[in-house]
């Protein structure tokens, strides 16, 4: 029986999507209480959609691995795919021409156990340093206690990856549903104890999303510790960046104590 391979797009507005629907499958993210966009909602069967404002993404994620069958599975966002080939976005960009086709997912499972995004290098910054210049240390210093508390064996390989100055960032991957499901039993605990710990009542709608990205983090923790064949490969947005906004937005944060109030 040939496998199945499946990749949710994480999105909360309509976009262009894949024109391959058997493995791209748009997912309205948060879409409890919100109009429908003729995409798949996450608020269907075991789901915890309410708490996207907070989880981002990782609300898609829940959804695909509680009731998504297929024998892999995948993780992207509508601005962030994984492409083979090294491209920058132009609005002439073909998407279906860049992204990963099927043969190539294909392909690559059948070398590699985990498919993730370029590292992410921060250079002058630790990812412990990073997110304590541009948001708030402590979500950091609770998770890791709670970490303590709840996985201890992984206490470790979280000390050590918070001191890397480079990560697998975007909560984006590919692995079998089997993959899938342990890290998502190992995560969830942890964001969700830290979800009760962490007062956000007067947090801004930009800084409440602090789960998806602390989970961006604990990604590398829970793949430190895994015996898994990894290849890592690059990805495109499909929107210009402003990569000096950007960048001065980094520099102000690491020098001046300025933390992001936006995505970039």
């Amino acid at each position: 029986m040939s496998k199945t391979y499946r990749i949710i797009v994480a999105t909360h507005k309509r976009f262009q999507m894949p024109e391959d629907k058997d493995l791209y499958i748009p997912i309205q993210v948060g879409s409890e209480g919100k109009e429908d966009l003729g995409y798949q909602s996450d608020n269907q069967g075991v789901h915890i959609s309410h708490l996207n404002p907070y989880y981002c993404e990782l609300t898609g994620l829940y959804w695909a691995w509680k009731n998504l069958e297929c024998d892999y599975l995948g993780l992207v966002h509508y601005r962030r795919y994984f492409t083979s080939k090294r491209h920058s976005y132009r609005e002439s960009t073909s998407m279906d021409d860049i992204i990963l086709s099927k043969s190539e997912v294909k392909n690559l499972l059948s070398k590699y156990d985990v498919v993730v995004p370029k590292k992410r290098k921060y250079y002058i910054e630790t990812l412990y340093s990073h997110y304590a210049h541009t948001h708030d240390a402590n979500h950091l210093d609770v998770t890791r206690q709670i970490v303590s508390e709840l996985r201890p064996d992984y206490i470790d390989a979280f000390d050590q990856v918070m001191k890397q100055r480079s990560g697998y960032m975007f909560n984006m991957f590919i692995m079998s549903k089997e993959n899938v499901a342990a890290y998502c039993e190992w995560l969830f605990p942890i964001i969700d104890e830290l979800y009760r710990r962490l007062d956000i009542t007067d947090y801004s709608a930009f800084d409440a999303r602090l789960f998806g990205r602390i989970s961006e983090r604990l990604f590398n923790v829970w793949l430190a510790k895994q015996d898994l064949r990894v290849k890592e490969i690059p990805f495109i947005y499909m929107e210009k960046i402003d990569l000096i906004q950007k960048g001065k937005s980094f520099l102000q944060a690491k020098f001046f104590g300025k933390k992001y109030g936006q995505s970039f």
